[in-house]
């Protein structure tokens, strides 16, 4: 383990499976994501010394709070963890500058009401320090719970999915105000969340989780385009995912030719996989360009397919488009499109269209699992993910 940071090893079979590895380091903020009884919450309670494991340790800046094997575990109160739970946990009876007090007992009495106006001014509740969490908005409660969270100078800040219970207007607030918070913040920050467009707009590495287990960590552009096994595919919702077979690789170029559904794909250089190899390989619905039918585009030579238009449905201002290709008995491509392309394209169910899958976005991975898999048991509350060809 390092000796900055955040670094956590969990590892038991049971009541709650966890095989986890992460780290977090000051002033970085991890987001950590995955289906519900993924394990995130449990993760959370962890590190805050809520919860046991059977394995494993935690350690933050050099101080370690919990070793099974050394039979270290290190109260709460002493680590000094900020927690901004899912529903707040604010004190009702309380006003929002009473809850922040209730937190400042280490700080002589007196100067308790400075520091807590100081906290809920750093989290722009001025002037609402008198009122009560019934009399607050959602926002504001959170607000309230971030600057008790602060109160104790925490070494850790932890956030149990905290936009969950806001609008999304007041959400997209709440963002900005986090990010120029967490500008201050020299600690490590790890959010859960279930929201993938959240988790990529504040996180600077993202942890995909499944059952306890930690799937994939990285940069979140590098999790939601490169996974590293159809299951993650799965998880971060992509949805053109499919199974090919290697042909060759043409260094010079710096391109793999696959082949798929009778066609050969030219994709950026992936040398790794044998030629004869089968793989799966994915493509995010943004890297799909549809040709026009007044002129020819650029990106138009590079992996042409033509399909018919299977699905349309109009999501504001773009519009979801799914396109068989070699047949309707095959899982179809998915793409996102503005809705003003598509009108004047004339894209619409049942219409002859040609879409190039641009190189540079094809990834591959290995085989997918087989068809027991859990990815294909979570079916019904998971996007599903084409993994045939």
């Amino acid at each position: 383990m390092t000796e900055s940071g955040l670094n956590v090893r969990l590892k038991q079979a049971a009541p709650i499976p966890l095989d986890v590895d992460l780290t977090c380091a000051p002033g970085e903020m991890l987001v950590l994501v995955g289906p519900s009884g993924s394990g995130k919450s449990s993760i959370l309670r962890a590190i805050a010394g809520l919860l046991r494991a059977k394995n494993g340790c935690i350690a933050c800046n050099g101080a370690v709070w919990f070793d099974a094997a050394k039979g270290i575990g290190v109260s709460p109160q002493r680590r000094r963890v900020g927690f901004v739970f899912q529903h707040y946990v604010l004190f009702p009876h309380l006003t929002a500058l009473g809850n922040v007090i209730e937190a400042l007992i280490d700080l002589p009495r007196a100067q308790r009401e400075h520091r807590a106006r100081d906290l809920l001014a750093r989290v722009h509740l001025d002037g609402l320090e008198l009122r009560r969490p019934m009399e607050l908005s959602g926002g504001q409660q959170q607000r309230v719970a971030v600057a008790r969270a602060l109160a104790r100078e925490p070494n850790v800040l932890l956030l149990d999915e905290p936009f969950s219970a806001v609008d999304r207007l007041t959400r997209e607030r709440l963002y900005r105000e986090l990010a120029e918070l967490r500008r201050e913040l020299a600690m490590p920050v790890v959010l859960v969340t279930h929201d993938l467009d959240e988790a990529q707009m504040l996180a600077d590495r993202m942890s995909v989780l499944y059952q306890g287990r930690t799937l994939q960590t990285g940069a979140p552009l590098e999790v939601m385009t490169r996974p590293r096994t159809a299951q993650v595919a799965q998880l971060v919702g992509m949805k053109n995912v499919f199974r090919a077979r290697v042909i060759s690789h043409d260094n010079e170029r710096a391109i793999t030719i696959i082949e798929w559904r009778g066609r050969r794909l030219e994709v950026r250089l992936q040398a790794a996989f044998a030629p004869g190899s089968q793989v799966t390989w994915a493509i995010p619905r943004g890297q799909l360009i549809l040709h026009r039918r007044d002129r020819p585009s650029r990106g138009e030579s590079e992996n042409p397919v033509a399909g018919v238009v299977a699905e349309f449905v109009r999501l504001g201002e773009n519009a979801a488009v799914a396109i068989h290709v070699g047949g309707t008995d095959k899982p179809p491509l998915f793409m996102l499109i503005p809705l003003h392309v598509a009108q004047r394209n004339n894209v619409r169910p049942g219409a002859d269209v040609v879409v190039s899958l641009l190189g540079h976005g094809i990834h591959l991975m290995p085989p997918d699992e087989a068809r027991g898999s859990p990815q294909r048991k979570r079916r019904r509350t998971q996007p599903a993910a084409n993994t045939v060809t």
